[in-house]
């Protein structure tokens, strides 16, 4: 049966309003201001203040914890807005290299609207060397944009976080602790801290006197016993002494941490659900050795690069001298994202890539290794 859709009046008077749009336009055009439109507005004067993407800084201090840790203090040229827990990338050239690395922000929000931010580095890998060794107060560098979703959100986590930090994972919460300290953020925070031996433990003088009703520590020592300190691992029992299993749980890391830790939480009744984790760098493969050819395109240049298969992409442009888009390093943020022409790659651990970049035949250079001679389009950095 075929429906028959009624006539009504306001529909022809619609009709006849949309005919005579044109001429409703123009009047309204020769009716308007000549005055020109502003060039700013204050929604985009704060915007550029809370974000002021790449900046210029110049290394301030430097605060050596041990043998293989230091925490590098930046003068920024503007004030910039981030949340405890996130990172940015820190930019220079070693060599012929232009080199970015993301490092986890330890210094306090507050600080950060001050103009100052400080990230603490453990002595591992090519730029991570490079700072601990070479780098120098007066030295300027650039600092990325804050990034990263590794923070307390109050709409979705309980509003007592239990984190648990390996080795140089203390950073982001240090962070928080101190946010906690200073009113930045309103939650209760117990913090299990594990390493190796006492002289591992970065920021404990600090940590303890950051220690309130809102804040606790634990710290966890696996080789040697030291007074103050459990002996041992983070295991469920140890959990089951100091906190609940119904709390958000925020870990930060190495993978073989993670991957311990989650089987006692587990074990303790903890929603993996609930459960965080701060993605890691990406690193060497143990493949043998092989050397392929990257044809890479960025805008209207062409360059010819060398890549080492135990490596990533984005490592050999890098090494390569040339300005390519990095943050993560981890393939999740995506900013890295390249139109894959030709060639074959293997990914470190899971696909984290969008389901368009899927669709449409691009690839995270930070977490791709080569498996041929490749040909990409890559974003200027």
């Amino acid at each position: 049966m075929a429906y028959r859709f009624k006539r009504k009046l306001f529909g022809f008077m619609d009709l006849l309003k949309f005919k005579h749009m044109t001429d409703v336009r123009r009047t309204k055009l020769q009716e308007g201001s000549s005055k020109p439109l502003p060039k700013t507005y204050r929604v985009n004067e704060t915007a550029k203040i809370l974000h002021p993407g790449t900046q210029w800084a110049t290394l301030s201090e430097i605060t050596t914890h041990n043998s293989d840790t230091k925490t590098y203090t930046f003068d920024l040229t503007s004030p910039v807005f981030f949340r405890a827990g996130q990172y940015v990338t820190v930019r220079a050239k070693v060599g012929d290299s232009l080199v970015a690395r993301p490092y986890a922000i330890s210094s306090s929000p507050m600080q950060g609207l001050n103009k100052k931010l400080s990230v603490t580095v453990k002595k591992a890998g090519f730029f991570s060397n490079y700072l601990y060794d070479n780098a120098k107060v007066g030295d300027k560098m650039e600092i990325g944009d804050p990034s990263g979703e590794f923070y307390y959100e109050s709409i979705t986590d309980t509003n007592h976080i239990l984190a648990i930090a390996g080795g140089s994972g203390i950073t982001p919460f240090y962070s928080l602790a101190q946010s906690i300290a200073d009113g930045t953020e309103d939650c209760t925070l117990t913090l299990i801290y594990g390493a190796k031996t006492a002289s591992d433990l970065v920021f404990k003088a600090e940590l303890d006197k950051l220690v309130s009703d809102k804040f606790n520590v634990v710290y966890v020592l696996s080789e040697e016993e030291h007074e103050g300190c459990e002996k041992g691992v983070i295991t469920k029992e140890l959990l089951s002494k100091y906190t609940q299993n119904c709390y958000t749980t925020m870990l930060c890391g190495s993978n073989g941490m993670y991957k311990f830790v989650d089987n006692e939480l587990k074990e303790f009744g903890v929603n993996m659900s609930k459960v965080k984790h701060e993605p890691n760098c990406v690193g060497l493969r143990d493949v043998e050795e092989k050397t392929f050819t990257i044809t890479v395109h960025i805008r209207d240049k062409k360059y010819t690069v060398k890549a080492n298969n135990r490596e990533t992409i984005l490592v050999a442009m890098e090494r390569a001298g040339l300005s390519v888009p990095s943050k993560c390093r981890a393939g999740g943020c995506g900013f890295c994202h390249s139109k894959l022409v030709s060639g074959k790659f293997s990914l470190a651990g899971a696909d984290k890539r969008r389901l368009a970049d899927l669709k449409f035949g691009y690839i995270h250079p930070c977490c791709s290794y080569p498996d041929s001679d490749m040909e990409l389009i890559v974003p200027l950095g």
